[in-house]
């Protein structure tokens, strides 16, 4: 069974649930206390019996009740994705024609070293609140450990975004290599590292992570001559890669991990592995001219076409909610599924929260292909709306296991169609050498978010875990709302950055 920890009604098996559960900093809610106390009573009725048998003393019988999702689930989400793939030149045949060799070359390419960086990003957060249970940290030192991430996600990660637009994005993939470098050899070579250090390291690297290889990519593609109508292929394709690397890293995780106290053999140390071969990568095959930028005529530029254009504002604030909510699922999804006392493999949930997001974004050449009937912002707010509406029902009320898990798939499906579409749009409305700081300053708002929710909700305990659920859904609404304008501004002329 591997780790195991026992708390009488929930058993997590640690060793298969590096999954990013942060239940001990933000509790189980009312439910779960309310369910802790019933089983108080009833064990004091039933004289406790013997429990290693599930059975009492008084000839009744408890059956210890485990949920996990049907394996018939993972063979539908393979299946969908693999079907919605297959069709989907045949459907966006009349679209446009075959890209070219030298295109698939480059693309391949990228995703190659896309896929590097989000297995990454996997193996470093996969561990979640065990390991720093592990080390004998409390709940409150927890939030603060993730609020000091958070905070320096705030203030420091839109410095990176616009030193990414100045220096080229190339310095900024590399910059975030070294920082999961630097994290590698720490927790590689000493067994209780600095959590601090790490938190803000992986925070950083996070930040970085959303804004550089985006930019290398577009800034690539432009300069090599690929057809603009192309990039639309790789956006989804960066989302699917970007959800299958982070359910690879979960199993490779699961493959190699020992011990905590066995230094090297932690998946820290593959990290810093992969971060050298990225490192090697990214110097050989990107040696071209790399784009720079005055800073007088930056700042002018970034003044009059990002925080003077009204649009720019509204495309901020929808990638603002959607990563907030993003945080806020990842942080709260395990206390919420565990609340009724039910023991829950945690672990078999991830592939299909991950799944599910896949799914969606191969739902998004369907209707982005040039020949749907309706505006492609349209499909994008409705997508806010369902993923909004399914937040607001999970905060408003407890459900069952198996709505909430149909709840959160649903969501994710929303997330994988509406990450491409929002990289989509910011190709239509933002330059290329102003993406880096426009990305980084729309995580600025959800980074602040969050780090109030972990003080007040995870460290004071003076916010419930519903209400920053309802947040999250709220700001995803109004998200909504924000690109409905930009569908009814269509008809404004708008400058085109980009060749076509």
């Amino acid at each position: 069974m591997g780790l195991a920890r026992e708390t009488g009604e929930v058993t997590v098996e640690a060793h298969h649930a590096f999954v990013g559960n942060y239940y001990f900093v933000f509790g189980l809610g009312a439910e779960r206390e309310e369910r802790k106390r019933d089983v108080g009573r009833r064990d004091a009725i039933q004289g406790l019996g013997d429990r290693r048998g599930d059975s009492v003393s008084m000839g009744v019988v408890i059956e210890r009740e485990v949920w996990e999702p049907k394996p018939i689930s993972y063979v539908f989400l393979f299946a969908s994705c693999f079907v919605s793939i297959s069709l989907r030149p045949f459907r966006s045949r009349s679209g446009g024609g075959a890209s070219t060799a030298p295109f698939l070359r480059f693309q391949r390419k990228f995703l190659l070293l896309y896929s590097l960086a989000s297995v990454m990003e996997g193996l470093e957060s996969v561990f979640g609140e065990y390991e720093y249970a592990h080390y004998g940290i409390k709940g409150e030192q927890m939030a603060m450990c993730l609020a000091a991430g958070a905070a320096a996600a705030l203030f420091v990660g839109p410095f990176l975004g616009i030193l990414s637009d100045v220096k080229g994005p190339r310095k900024a993939c590399l910059l975030f290599c070294i920082l999961h470098l630097l994290l590698g050899v720490l927790k590689s070579i000493s067994r209780h590292p600095s959590v601090w250090v790490a938190s803000v390291c992986l925070s950083l690297a996070s930040s970085v992570f959303s804004f550089c290889f985006e930019t290398w990519m577009v800034t690539e593609h432009e300069k090599q001559g690929h057809r603009q109508d192309c990039l639309s292929d790789t956006f989804w394709l960066m989302t699917f890669f970007e959800s299958a690397s982070l359910v690879g890293s979960q199993g490779l995780a699961n493959l190699l991990f020992k011990d905590f106290d066995k230094g090297f053999f932690s998946p820290s140390a593959p990290a810093a592995l992969l971060a050298i071969i990225s490192i090697l990568y990214i110097r050989k095959e990107w040696n071209g001219c790399q784009q720079q930028s005055v800073i007088g005529s930056y700042r002018k530029s970034f003044y009059a076409h990002v925080l003077n254009d009204r649009r720019i504002w509204l495309l901020l604030w929808s990638q603002s909610s959607i990563h907030f909510s993003m945080a806020v699922f990842w942080i709260l999804w395990a206390p919420t599924i565990v609340a009724d006392g039910r023991e829950v493999h945690l672990s078999r949930l991830y592939p299909c929260f991950i799944g599910s997001r896949m799914l969606g974004s191969t739902a998004f050449p369907w209707f982005f292909g040039g020949i749907s009937w309706l505006h492609n912002e349209e499909y994008l707010t409705a997508a806010y709306v369902v993923a909004g509406l399914f937040l607001l029902i999970v905060s408003y009320d407890y459900q069952e296991i198996g709505v909430l898990v149909m709840l959160f798939c649903v969501y994710h499906a929303c997330v994988g169609f509406i990450l491409p579409s929002l990289a989509r749009l910011r190709t239509m409305y933002v330059p290329n050498e102003l993406r880096g700081a426009m990305i980084s300053f729309s995580l600025a708002p959800a980074s602040a978010a969050v780090l109030l929710a972990l003080i007040q909700g995870g460290y004071r305990q003076n916010l419930a875990n519903a209400m920053i659920m309802a947040l999250a859904a709220l700001g995803l609404l109004a998200a909504a709302g924000c690109i409905h304008l930009l569908t009814l501004w269509r008809k404004q002329p708008r400058p085109n950055w980009h060749k076509p």
